[in-house]
């Protein structure tokens, strides 16, 4: 997945913030709370956690489907 600027925008906000964002990835729904971007082998990665049980998780952008920040009301 390519992301646009404002997609990219977004996603930084919510590592500063910690807000959820919603990522999707061959079929499955992650939503985690973001803690970094980091780029590893010419892949950027987020490095999150379970928003419950905060076990970590990494997404590879390339390998999402679809990326959503759950903005806080």
């Amino acid at each position: 997945m390519q992301l646009t600027h404002d997609q990219y925008e977004a996603l930084e906000r919510a590592v500063r913030v910690g807000e959820r964002v919603a990522a999707y990835r061959r079929g499955t729904e992650y939503v985690v709370v973001p803690q970094e971007l980091i780029l590893r082998g010419g892949r950027e990665i987020i490095r999150a956690r379970h928003p419950t049980t905060g076990e970590p998780i990494e997404l590879a952008l390339d390998e999402l489907e679809a990326l959503h920040v759950i903005r806080a009301r």
